[in-house]
């Protein structure tokens, strides 16, 4: 048996992706209900901003009216569909007793979305994710929220190390990477700088089981009982 890594958070947060879309219409209300009832410990979700400022939760930012496609920017919140939520709906449905990953989609969101947590006292349990580490450095003096860097190793061009002293640096908290660039090594690297390591598209039970013995901090997967079966066998 693969020797368990430790990692920094004990234990590592396992985010429903989309809200769990493997058992739900993803970004909906349900989905993320579903994803609590059925054991994740965190929710991962996607955000924009609408017309009139609100925060809205949706993957392509792109309402269909028809034949037609609107941009959620150019709509306001009240003529939205009633599947899209907003980040308010979503605090006042689920609560705020899990953590939240959001992946920042719009720039003009993030103060939106910080504005929104901290109202409902949730923003110690909020990751920001962008691609754009440099961004998310200047977003750092404004929020206790945990800043991500979401990208991939071969974005690295001065390699991961540099990358984990300049995250460390700036204060972005974490670093959240496609599973199949995560190693052992890797994890202590970005450990051994204090920098949280997230990984996305875990779909399968080994593939989730190895990553927690890496000692990875947190996990996204469409499927919850897949997480809980991989974190079950990583022990």
């Amino acid at each position: 048996m693969q020797q368990r890594l430790p990692s920094l958070r004990n234990p590592a947060v396992l985010f429903a992706h989309r809200g769990a879309r493997a058992h739900a219409q993803e970004n909906t209300l349900d989905a993320f209900e579903l994803a609590l009832r059925l054991g994740a410990t965190g929710l991962e979700t996607d955000v924009w901003l609408t017309g009139d400022g609100v925060p809205v939760l949706d993957h392509d930012g792109i309402v269909r009216r028809g034949i037609r496609r609107r941009a959620l920017s150019t709509q306001v919140r009240e003529v939205l569909p009633s599947h899209i939520p907003s980040l308010g709906d979503l605090y006042r449905t689920c609560g705020t007793d899990f953590e939240l990953s959001i992946d920042i989609k719009d720039d003009a969101a993030f103060e939106a979305v910080i504005s929104v947590a901290r109202e409902y006292g949730a923003e110690a349990r909020l990751w920001l994710c962008h691609p754009n580490w440099e961004l998310l450095a200047e977003v750092r003096s404004k929020t206790s929220a945990r800043l991500v860097d979401s990208t991939r190793l071969k974005m690295m061009k001065d390699g991961p190390e540099r990358r984990a002293a300049e995250l460390a640096a700036a204060g972005i908290d974490a670093v959240n990477l496609h599973h199949s660039d995560w190693s052992g090594g890797l994890t202590t690297l970005f450990h051994r700088f204090s920098r949280y390591c997230i990984a996305w598209d875990a779909q399968h039970v080994r593939i989730i089981r190895d990553l927690l013995r890496m000692g990875i901090d947190g996990v996204h997967s469409d499927h919850v009982d897949r997480l809980q079966t991989g974190f079950s066998e990583a022990k």
